[in-house]
């Protein structure tokens, strides 16, 4: 594995069995900052003095107004993002999953969400990382990589997943 990065993130993805039947995920169209255009995972910065836990507590209810208990999120694993181009990008993130929360998603200043079928991800539209380990995840598997992007700042020019251990 990669060193630890300064920064830290978090990133969570809710799921739910869908009006037909098949399970879809919660991702949004992030509006502003890092990613900007992105459909990503709910989530953000850990802030000092903050668990990556009570990090994405905060942020799932900043960036969606649903409110999520800490004990019914798991957490998945982790996943470091270098950006050789772009250092101050560099950002190692907490993956967690839960399939309970209260409240119905509402758009933010920061993302706009929507459900998604968990068999057709909008993967062409996410961060190019999330093919590698998004939908591993998603099936139970936990996550450990690091991942290093190219040059243009938005393609994996290299990865490396490890043995994460059992499934969650």
């Amino acid at each position: 594995m990669s060193p630890v990065s300064p920064y830290q993130v978090c990133v969570a993805f809710l799921t739910r069995v869908g009006e037909d039947g098949r399970v879809e995920v919660l991702l949004g169209r992030k509006k502003t900052g890092l990613g900007s255009g992105n459909i990503v995972g709910l989530g953000g910065k850990v802030e000092v003095g903050e668990s990556a836990l009570d990090a994405i507590v905060r942020e799932i209810e900043e960036e969606s107004s649903l409110v999520v208990a800490a004990a019914d999120l798991t957490e998945m694993g982790l996943v470091k993002f270098a950006f050789p181009y772009r250092e101050n990008w560099s950002q190692d993130s907490t993956v967690f999953v839960a399939s309970r929360w209260t409240g119905t998603p509402q758009e933010s200043d920061e993302v706009s969400p929507d459900w998604y079928p968990v068999d057709e991800l909008p993967l062409d539209g996410m961060w190019d990382d999330a093919k590698y380990w998004l939908p591993g995840v998603l099936a139970g598997s936990r996550v450990l990589g690091d991942f290093t992007f190219g040059e243009d700042c938005a393609t994996v020019s290299s990865y490396e997943l490890f043995d994460a251990g059992e499934r969650a």
